[in-house]
């Protein structure tokens, strides 16, 4: 599986490439203007942020388990410990 190091160092098309071949989707929540789509690859989280309107992605970046956007995870779904 690929590493967060060497993930992150890819281009954002190779980003999607490697989650549509290699990562599972969780879920998706509606976040503002974005719709996100949680990913797992690996053993890390990420979050797909499409732009809905301009019907594209705009950025792939890990969970950050901080962010408000937890509760609309936790609300749908439990996150198993020590995975995100």
């Amino acid at each position: 599986m690929i590493a967060w190091a060497e993930f992150k160092n890819l281009t954002l098309e190779e980003k999607i490439t490697t989650l549509y071949e290699k990562g599972t989707f969780v879920m998706a929540i509606r976040y503002y203007g974005y719709k996100i789509n949680l990913y797992l690859l690996g053993n890390y989280y990420l979050e797909v942020f499409i732009n809905h309107k301009h019907t594209m992605i705009e950025k792939i970046v890990p969970l950050d388990t901080m962010h408000s956007r937890m509760k609309f995870y936790s609300d749908q779904i439990k996150l198993p410990e020590g995975t995100y």
